[in-house]
């Protein structure tokens, strides 16, 4: 992340990394629009600021995040309408004006997800695809759950999660067994004994990193060889099956069910922050 800055700023581009889901950090991007609109303060009564960008990156978020920051700032304000979220592109329908300051008036324009009108190459449109920018029917749950194992074994990511490996044997394997019993049983008790959602999911993450660890671990082909590769992604999402509890169908070789859990762990950050594109050869 901070190699993309830089080569933002060498490109005296205006860059700054948030997390729309932080006050603070979305406090820094409103700190930045206010520098950048000193000037046109003093020339204009009224101002518009637009959030544009690509389908699905938290445009929405983004803008909810700055009513909560304007409303704790500006109480009178008791009516501020809030941008509709959602996981799909194409929540965002139509131009929507949200006011976030008073003096100078300030308004905010959320709008849909743009994208250029033809995609340059197929390996820009797997990484759209991944993000959830444009509909997974368009490329196929299976196919962009591939290419996202591709970068993770490419980039070695599996062996960033080697120490998961050894804490599976600090769990107690008596009550381990009990949940799994519980889970397949009824469909009513998918859930760990306190019968938090949180902690179901924090297991089912790191069972999914292990897993991906110790197939990546025990794979002795070449990876750089597109077959072996490709043998090494279908092993991996066998495996994966079984983590996500998914029931083993005859002469079903398709990995659909487990593409849709795997690629909803990652788009949801429960897999941990990544970065797609690659720094331009010159950085």
């Amino acid at each position: 992340m901070n190699r993309w800055l830089h080569h933002f700023e060498s490109c005296k581009q205006d860059c700054i990394s948030i997390n729309a889901h932080s006050s603070s950090s979305v406090s820094q991007l409103l700190g930045l629009v206010e520098f950048k609109l000193k000037e046109a303060i003093l020339k204009e009564p009224t101002l518009l600021v637009m959030v544009v960008g690509v389908p699905n990156v938290g445009k929405s978020a983004l803008i909810n995040s700055i009513h909560r920051i304007v409303t704790s700032r500006f109480p009178v304000q008791d009516k501020n309408k809030r941008a509709t979220v959602g996981p799909l592109p194409g929540v965002t329908q139509d131009i929507a004006g949200y006011k976030i300051s008073s003096q100078p008036s300030i308004y905010v324009l959320d709008t849909p997800g743009v994208l250029v009108p033809s995609i340059p190459d197929m390996e820009t449109g797997l990484k759209l695809a991944l993000t959830g920018a444009v509909k997974d029917s368009v490329v196929g749950e299976e196919r962009i759950a591939k290419y996202l194992l591709s970068l993770l074994n490419i980039r070695k990511t599996p062996l960033h999660w080697e120490r998961l490996l050894y804490r599976r044997e600090e769990l107690d394997e008596d009550t381990f067994n009990s949940n799994e019993n519980d889970y397949r049983d009824s469909p009513r008790r998918r859930r760990r004994p306190n019968n938090s959602d949180a902690l179901y999911v924090q297991d089912m993450v790191m069972e999914v990193q292990r897993t991906l660890c110790s197939t990546f671990m025990d794979f002795t082909g070449n990876i750089e060889d597109e077959n072996e590769l490709e043998s090494l992604i279908d092993s991996q999402l066998v495996a994966l099956r079984k983590v996500f509890r998914i029931p083993h169908k005859p002469f079903d070789e398709t990995h659909g069910p487990a593409s849709k859990k795997l690629l909803t762990l990652f788009r949801s950050g429960k897999l941990g922050p990544f970065i797609l594109d690659d720094l331009p050869d010159d950085q």
